[in-house]
């Protein structure tokens, strides 16, 4: 029974840490990433749609993503939902073709970029506690139902290195983002 809990609060908090990795793999660089094109959603014939669904995105350059609609129609549409998007980034429409230039950070926007890194980490770790007090909850309730002191104790302390190991992997990830961001 605790086993079952240790092994669903192992897929809570694997969950907590891929959702977290994806943000930060969102964020913007410096450098050309298909992923920061992940929110841009397009209007297409009337119905929302992610852009990688109607359009091919590549990244020839560290500065440059080029994105290739498979409908040529649908072009101005793409365009407009990039504008209209919070990227910052205007494109470049050549007919067959948008570019996307990805300008080089200034320190300024550096040092924003890493205060959210900062802050994205931060909800993580507090989402890690949080789920570490559930399962604590679950383990006391559990001492109630006639499990031993000796197994509250040792699941508790699983608990506490399950959330441990958590928190610096989540730790690790913003040490890797603020050097890809500095360099």
């Amino acid at each position: 029974m605790v086993e079952d809990l240790l092994k669903e609060m192992q897929k809570q908090v694997e969950k907590t840490i891929s959702y977290y990795q994806s943000e930060l793999s969102k964020m913007r660089t410096g450098r050309a990433s298909s992923s920061m094109l992940d929110s841009v959603q397009v209007d297409y014939y009337g119905t929302p749609q992610p852009l990688k669904n109607i359009a091919h995105i590549s990244v020839p350059e560290a500065q440059m993503i080029v994105i290739t609609p498979f409908d040529p129609s649908s072009i101005e549409i793409i365009e407009s939902s990039i504008i209209s998007s919070d990227l910052g980034m205007s494109p470049n429409n050549d007919g067959n073709v948008i570019r996307l230039n990805i300008p080089a950070l200034t320190e300024d926007r550096r040092r924003e970029i890493i205060k959210h890194v900062h802050k994205i980490v931060e909800e993580g770790k507090v989402s890690i506690r949080n789920t570490r007090r559930d399962f604590n909850e679950k383990i006391k309730s559990m001492k109630e139902e006639g499990l031993s002191e000796d197994n509250v104790k040792r699941a508790l302390d699983n608990v506490q290195e399950i959330t441990d190991n958590t928190i610096k992997k989540i730790s690790d990830l913003s040490s890797a983002k603020e050097k890809e961001i500095l360099n």
